[in-house]
């Protein structure tokens, strides 16, 4: 059982002065000019850019926004070390295919199901093979652009979180994306208990929670 102490006050998800993710949007944007600011922008992660057919997206998260995200990285990185399954971090990569006129650069993205394509520690990521999993984390911005563009690449998985509803789970069917209890790539895992240690993260630290999840899935299996 957990002992839920009051040690950590930085996750407070009704507290957003200072924290807020700021958001630009703008149209008329070329595909060249998209592909022109990637390259001046490089690696700064601080900076997150969708395009959707003329419409970019520049979103800039806050520390509450990149807390939540880093989390939930550490808890799918937990799973697939405890359900022995492999698996490739690739951050906030970019992902765009000019024929669709629509790239992202999620918060989290995983290779899980296709890791075993990725060799090395830089490895080439085949033009048309989209991440099996995708984090999103909306604290003050609904992300229905960047979903589209999600849609459009082939994402089989996403875990989008919003202050409104928590965590929810969205799989890819042939009509679009759908509301799902439990995950596709994790079948032990619903979004009710991802809400959970997203709660708990409130106020214990974020080794703990991570201790908690990796207990948690052992007696699962």
């Amino acid at each position: 059982m957990v002992i839920i102490s009051r040690q950590v006050s930085e996750l407070e998800f009704d507290e957003f002065a200072g924290q807020l993710t700021q958001t630009i949007v703008l149209p008329n944007i070329s595909w060249k000019t998209y592909n022109a600011l990637i390259t001046d922008i490089g690696d700064n992660c601080c900076v997150r850019l969708a395009y959707n057919r003329g419409i970019l997206t520049i979103k800039m998260p806050s520390k509450l926004h990149e807390i939540i995200n880093r989390l939930l990285a550490r808890i799918v990185k937990t799973l697939t070390e405890e359900l022995d399954m492999e698996v490739v971090d690739v951050g906030s990569t970019t992902f765009n295919r000019q024929d669709l006129e629509k790239g992202a650069e999620p918060d989290t993205a995983f290779y899980i199901q296709n890791a075993e394509k990725l060799e090395g520690l830089d490895p080439e990521i085949p033009a048309h093979l989209a991440p099996d999993l995708v984090i999103e984390v909306d604290i003050t911005s609904p992300s229905t652009e960047r979903i589209k563009i999600y849609q459009a690449l082939g994402v089989p998985e996403v875990w989008q979180y919003t202050k409104q509803r928590g965590l929810v789970i969205y799989c890819l069917q042939s009509q679009g994306y759908v509301e799902s209890d439990v995950s596709a790539t994790f079948v032990q895992v619903t979004a009710t208990v991802l809400n959970q240690f997203l709660q708990q993260r409130q106020t214990q630290s974020e080794n703990r929670v991570i201790r908690a999840v990796r207990s948690w899935i052992q007696e699962q299996i």
